[in-house]
């Protein structure tokens, strides 16, 4: 087996979460939905550039955060600063940590869900 990178992250939640859901990934990340199969249940597909990475379906029964064990996913990002002053100005909390070893900056934060999101920053020349 050889693994290459993360394929997608499948949220799933009743309606009316997976709206504030859907917002945060849109609005707030900036993922586009885009196409997606004829599944039997409702759902999102959400892109970064040309690839899926967030699947969100519809789950009347699926209470957030119950019963797992994610703690967060990962997307590499670009654009450290502005994507700071941008959470601020919508009111996201988030944390941020330095993997000095590595010249990474890494921006913690969490979705309505509860799920756990990490986006990581390679040092930029306005950083280094």
């Amino acid at each position: 087996m050889n693994i290459k990178h993360i394929d997608h992250i499948n949220i799933a939640a009743p309606e009316a979460l997976l709206d504030k859901v859907l917002h945060f990934y849109v609005s707030i990340l900036g993922l586009k939905v885009g196409n997606r199969p004829d599944f039997s249940r409702p759902g999102y597909w959400l892109y970064a550039a040309d690839k899926p990475v967030v699947h969100l379906i519809e789950n009347a029964e699926k209470q957030p955060c119950e019963n797992s064990c994610l703690d967060h996913f990962a997307f590499r990002a670009t654009g450290l600063n502005a994507t700071k002053a941008w959470l601020e100005a919508n009111n996201v909390k988030y944390r941020q940590a330095k993997v000095e070893a590595l010249q990474q900056t890494q921006l913690f934060l969490t979705d309505p869900a509860g799920n756990g999101v990490e986006l990581s920053f390679l040092a930029e020349p306005e950083q280094i």
